[in-house]
């Protein structure tokens, strides 16, 4: 969103052989984010000499004669090795709730937001514990009445998120994947860094956080206790979902949901171990995906015999 500024962020990791800073001033603190990181990534393939092919839109992707045949919009290849890397802002995630159907506001995701300006004089239901939510909560709560809802009490993180914390973050969260089990919310292990601006809120009263509703209503939400809460607008802060639809001749998603990795990387799909999902789990954050990304390039590399 336009807000979300260079400040905001909590830090985007360097790319091998080019810092951050070669290619987007980082002194420059209000520099939108939705601009620095393009602007670096356009750096980086024009000094590596990366031959991007975009914009491209990939169909499917299916299995012929032992290779992968991949379907787009501006012709076919034929590949040994997959590395997807189509991340998750195409798929917004909105859980379901009675009576979500029957609201008379106005309801939106993360993805639709643009400026705080737009809900003043209205009554503002802000539902997540992330970092976004937190981040829209201070500018909405700054030109109108909010409240915040979470499904867990939120944990609040004291001090610089370091490069050490953010491995020890990926770590924690690609241990679950190894074994098989569901990945954790990235702030499940990172925490809220505690900013100036989230302090800022605090004195405002803005943080007193209430727990999940459980009903709808035509002009509001209720709980399990009775209570009522008249709003105009609710702000669903809920993350996203893999956007894989293009896979699923490869990979049909287990009965209980979700794909399987092989354990061996974090980013390795055990029904097709040619097969790598970059930028999801422990991968998500800027640091994750690069790791994982130089993982899984070495792993095909060797394991297809390229070196």
């Amino acid at each position: 969103w336009p807000s979300l500024k260079l400040s905001t962020v909590n830090r985007i990791h360097d790319l091998p052989g080019m810092q951050f800073s070669e290619g987007v001033d980082t002194d420059a603190a209000e520099v939108e984010a939705s601009v620095a990181v393009p602007r670096y990534f356009a750096a980086y393939e024009e000094a590596f000499g990366l031959p991007v092919y975009r914009p491209v839109k990939v169909a499917v992707v299916c299995e012929r004669g032992g290779r992968f045949r991949i379907e787009t919009d501006r012709g076919n290849f034929s590949a040994r090795g997959v590395i997807n890397a189509t991340g998750t802002w195409e798929t917004a995630y909105v859980p379901e709730y009675p009576g979500a159907g029957r609201f008379g506001g106005r309801q939106l995701h993360t993805k639709d937001y643009r400026t705080a300006e737009e809900f003043a004089g209205r009554h503002v239901i802000v539902v997540g514990g992330g970092i976004s939510a937190i981040q829209l909560l201070d500018e909405v709560s700054r030109v109108t009445t909010t409240t915040w809802v979470t499904r867990r009490p939120p944990e609040f993180r004291a001090g610089p998120f370091t490069e050490e914390r953010g491995r020890a973050a990926v770590a924690m969260v690609e241990d679950r994947v190894r074994r098989g089990l569901p990945p954790n919310s990235v702030v499940s292990v990172t925490g809220l860094p505690v900013t100036p601006a989230v302090e800022a809120m605090r004195a405002r009263g803005v943080l007193n956080r209430l727990p999940m509703f459980d009903e709808i209503l035509e002009d509001g939400v209720s709980w399990p206790d009775g209570t009522v809460l008249r709003a105009d607008v609710i702000l669903w802060c809920t993350g996203f979902r893999s956007s894989l639809d293009h896979l699923a001749p490869l990979m049909p998603g287990e009965p209980g949901g979700g794909i399987t990795m092989t354990g061996k990387l974090a980013t390795q799909v055990a029904k097709d171990p040619r097969v790598h999902l970059v930028g999801y789990g422990p991968s998500a954050s800027t640091i994750g995906a690069n790791r994982a990304g130089a993982a899984a390039a070495k792993e095909l590399v060797a394991s297809l015999g390229l070196a």
